[in-house]
């Protein structure tokens, strides 16, 4: 189901590719945009988790740097019957954590250095088997091809656009003008950015879900949550707000502030996420 998803994925994005370049340059223009689309693709699969971790300035630990941070994963990854991943933290305030890598052989789980001053060992365990749940069900690939190739098309727009500003209003590669160039530019990054959403938030909730079997204890991950879903809306990412086609990626949206509902909404709700896991537990009525 994970790699049928993952190719109706890629399918959408070449197509956006190819719409970009065939505003651009007509049907010559379209065959350039569709290999330009192949390689990126290629190239994601084999490289976007080590741009992502780039990107954040992640440094990888072991046993010896982080040893209570590395038992946790060693065992949840032992109970998840997955490869143990490598590890690395970002020095960042805001706390949030995501995972990456085409798959659970070559999986990486990343967390802040907010998230660990801020949740306690139980807490922790209830984030990193969300994350680890994210790459036993193979969703890393999903995420850090979405990130780049999104990413991507937002930087194909910005040529089209530049093309279509220099290339004059009658110029023959440009079939529908001007206008259509500056429509292309506009519509091609919503429309990966739809798509990789979409995918995010059910991602999220099967997460949730993986992420409190592997732990064993539903309420870790829903306590979590509500602390990172609090400090997320006051302590940035900048990072994160430069860069925000990776935004999916994390355990919570780190763009500070941002409340997006319905198709633009690259997470489901925290206040649902957190009622789903306490009704895993058999827990009902107000936290606490």
């Amino acid at each position: 189901m994970n790699i049928f998803r993952t190719g109706l994925l890629l399918a959408a994005l070449t197509a956006i590719f190819m719409v970009v370049g065939y505003v651009v340059g007509g049907q010559g223009g379209m065959i350039v945009a569709l290999l330009v689309a192949a390689a990126t693709n290629l190239f994601a699969y084999w490289n976007s988790d080590k741009l992502v971790l780039n990107l954040y300035g992640a440094r990888e630990v072991d046993r010896a740097a982080a040893p209570g941070l590395y038992g946790i994963v060693e065992q949840l990854a032992d109970r998840a019957g997955i490869p143990m991943p490598r590890i690395y933290v970002v020095d960042q305030e805001q706390p949030n954590a995501f995972a990456t890598g085409r798959n659970p052989e070559h999986a990486a789980v990343c967390v802040t250095a907010g998230l660990l001053n801020t949740v306690d060992q139980q807490e922790l365990a209830g984030v990193l088997g969300h994350e680890l749940g994210h790459i036993k069900h193979r969703d890393t690939l999903t995420m850090t091809i979405t990130a780049t190739v999104a990413g991507a098309i937002g930087m194909l727009a910005n040529l089209a656009l530049f093309f279509g500003a220099f290339g004059g209003r009658d110029s023959r590669n440009n079939p529908l003008g001007f206008i259509g160039v500056i429509l292309v530019a506009i519509l091609a990054p919503i429309a990966a950015t739809l798509v990789q959403l979409a995918i995010s938030r059910s991602r999220e909730y099967e997460a949730d879900r993986g992420g409190a079997e592997i732990s064993g204890h539903p309420l870790w991950l829903a306590s979590a949550l509500e602390k990172i879903d609090a400090y997320a809306q006051r302590v940035p990412n900048p990072i994160a707000a430069a860069h925000p086609a990776t935004a999916h990626l994390f355990i919570m949206n780190p763009l500070s502030g941002a409340r997006m509902a319905g198709l633009f909404a690259s997470h489901p709700s925290t206040a649902n996420r957190i009622r789903r896991l306490r009704e895993m537990a058999g827990v009902s009525g107000p936290w606490g």
